[in-house]
Formats: structure tokens, C-alpha cells, sequence
């Protein structure tokens, strides 16, 4: 009789082989697709995207949280997937700032860090409780606010700079 308990995962063993690959290739196209000829250095298209004024930063944790999205679905801990929205926090509000946050974004690699989270995870499945749909809502939910916040911000500081020139 198969064990229907919420500690096991939502999507089915066979399936999270190509699940994983395909967030792994996410991670690489946001993170690392582009090298530099004659280094190591990397980048995707996350710092590209943060270099786009207002939205940029909104698309970057958009395409984050769909790693998180389906980390929750192949059954991480709760654990597991608040550090993965704290790196995808921090690289969206770091991100926003001008300058700073574009450097950021080429040396922050938020996805690569949840694909690593989450194979350790997979590799190591603890005994803490599998997220419920509540908690995942919620998460995206906050995930949704943040990325409304890193577009209202910009236009704020541009506002407030722009007043500051201005003197209006």
C-alpha cells in the first residue's frame, strides 16, 4: 500500500531525474551560460536582465522562483526552500540598487546556490516535514510582493533623484 504521508515527494521518483536537469540548465542560462574567453568567468542572463531599468530585477526573481516552485514540488524541506528565498531575496534587493547591484548580479549566482541547495537536499533527504501548499503559497506569494517592491523602488529613487535635480 503506498504511504500517501506529506513527507514524500509530490512529483514521482522517476520524474525527478528530468526535473532536475531541467532547473539545472535554468540555473546555467541565468547564472553562468556565458564565458569569458580566456577565464573562468561566468554570467547569465540574471546580471543582464538586472541591467534593464525598473523590470530587470523583477524578471531575475521571476525565473527564480520558478526553481523554488519546483524544488517545493519534488517534496524540499521548508528549511531548504527558505534559504533558497533568501538568496533569491537578496539578489533581487541588492540588485536594485544602481551600479553596486549590477556588479552584484555578476558575482551573486542565487540560482546556482538553490540548485545546489536542492541536490544536497536531494541527496540527503531529511526527516524534516515536506513545505505543504500553504507554505509554498505563501512563499511565492512574499516572492510576488518582493518583486513588486524591486519595481516600485527604482522609480521611487529615480523620483527622488530626479527631484533632487530638479528642485521640485
Amino acid at each position: 500500500m503506498p504511504d500517501s504521508s506529506p513527507r514524500f515527494s509530490m512529483i514521482e521518483p522517476d520524474a525527478k531525474a528530468p526535473t532536475l536537469k531541467r532547473l539545472r540548465q535554468l540555473s546555467r542560462l541565468l547564472d553562468n551560460v556565458i564565458t569569458i574567453p580566456g577565464t573562468k568567468i561566468g554570467f547569465g542572463l540574471d546580471p543582464i536582465l538586472g541591467l534593464i531599468p525598473i523590470g530587470g530585477d523583477f524578471l531575475g526573481v521571476m525565473f527564480s522562483s520558478y526553481i523554488i516552485l519546483e524544488a517545493a514540488r519534488l517534496g524540499v524541506s521548508r528549511a531548504t526552500l527558505g534559504k533558497m528565498v533568501v538568496n533569491v531575496i537578496v539578489d533581487g534587493l541588492v540588485g536594485t540598487v544602481p551600479v553596486l547591484g549590477d556588479f552584484f548580479d555578476f558575482a551573486w549566482r542565487a540560482n546556482t546556490n538553490n540548485i545546489k541547495l536542492l541536490e544536497e537536499y536531494l541527496k540527503f533527504p531529511s526527516e524534516q516535514k515536506s513545505a505543504d501548499r500553504l507554505f509554498i503559497i505563501a512563499l511565492l506569494v512574499g516572492l510576488l510582493l518582493i518583486s513588486i517592491v524591486l519595481v516600485a523602488l527604482p522609480v521611487i529613487l529615480i523620483r527622488i533623484f530626479w527631484n533632487a535635480l530638479t528642485g521640485g
